[in-house]
C-alpha cells in the first residue's frame, strides 16, 4: 500500500490518464481499474475520488451524462477537449518528475 500523501499528489493525473484511455468512466470503474492495474496496490476511496472529479467537472476539464443502468442512475465522466490537452500535459509533467526524482534517489551524494 502507497501512502495517502503519494496517491493525493498524483489522483488528478491516474484520473486524467484512466479518462484518455477510456473514454468515459464511473467513478466505481475508476477504483477498480486503479485496483487491477496497481494489482491491488492503490486502492482509492470514494473520499478521495468524487472531490477530485467534482473539482475537475467545476474546471471545465471533464463532462458528465448520467445514464440509467439497472434501474439506477450512473454518472459517467469524461475529458472535454481542454481536458484531454491537460490530460496529455499532467501525463508528460509525471513523467518527468517521475525521472528527476529516479535521479535523485540513484545519486549516492558525491
Amino acid at each position: 500500500m502507497y501512502s495517502k500523501e503519494l496517491i493525493r499528489g498524483t489522483l488528478r493525473t491516474i484520473i486524467l490518464k484512466l479518462l484518455s484511455e477510456n473514454g468515459q468512466m464511473y467513478g466505481y470503474e475508476i477504483t477498480q481499474r486503479v485496483k487491477e492495474i496497481s494489482s491491488n496496490e492503490i486502492n482509492l476511496t470514494f473520499g478521495a475520488l468524487y472531490p477530485t472529479l467534482h473539482k475537475l467537472e467545476k474546471e471545465g476539464i471533464v463532462i458528465t451524462k448520467s445514464q440509467e443502468v439497472d434501474n439506477r442512475i450512473r454518472k459517467y465522466y469524461s475529458l472535454t477537449e481542454a481536458g484531454a490537452e491537460t490530460a496529455r500535459v499532467k501525463i508528460e509533467e509525471y513523467f518527468q518528475f517521475a525521472k528527476m526524482m529516479n535521479l535523485i534517489m540513484i545519486t549516492d551524494g558525491d
